[in-house]
């Protein structure tokens, strides 16, 4: 082999690293806006709540913090569910363990196919309570505006 050959070799292969580079760890932020209206079948309760939580793609980890307020009663059970759309229901794919009071926090990691479901935006986390056993409060959890 010439110096000319291994030089372009050299470069070819190169290339050929940079085009198989791996991809980056991102952290995405989400959100939801909970209220009683975005339950299926909806319903008129005045509780309003909100979900802020981080989704790192490198780790698979999943954070949240659940703040509500206004419900009919004590919080009996909480869980993200999915996949849905926002006017269909699912079954819980994360269920909240403790203490229900608000703020709700808590962490999870996901497989593979619940986070394309999450990142899809095909999640929605709802608060139960005994007046509204199936859900009181709910909301579509979205990748955040930048």
């Amino acid at each position: 082999m010439t110096v000319r050959t291994t030089a372009l070799a050299a470069l070819i292969l190169g290339g050929a690293m940079f085009a198989a580079a791996p991809a980056y760890a991102e952290v995405i932020n989400m959100s939801a806006e909970l209220n009683g209206a975005s339950e299926v079948p909806a319903n008129d309760s005045a509780g309003t709540g909100m979900l802020e939580a981080t989704y790192d793609t490198d780790s698979n980890e999943f954070a949240w913090t659940v703040t509500y307020d206004g419900l009919t009663g004590e919080a009996t059970a909480a869980h993200f569910h999915g996949p849905a759309a926002p006017d269909a229901t699912a079954s819980p794919v994360v269920p909240i363990e403790g203490p229900m009071a608000s703020p709700i926090t808590g962490t999870a990691t996901l497989t593979d196919d619940q986070a394309t479901a999450l990142q899809d935006g095909m999640w929605y986390f709802n608060v139960h309570t005994a007046a509204h056993p199936d859900g009181e409060i709910r909301g579509q959890v979205m990748a955040a505006a930048m």
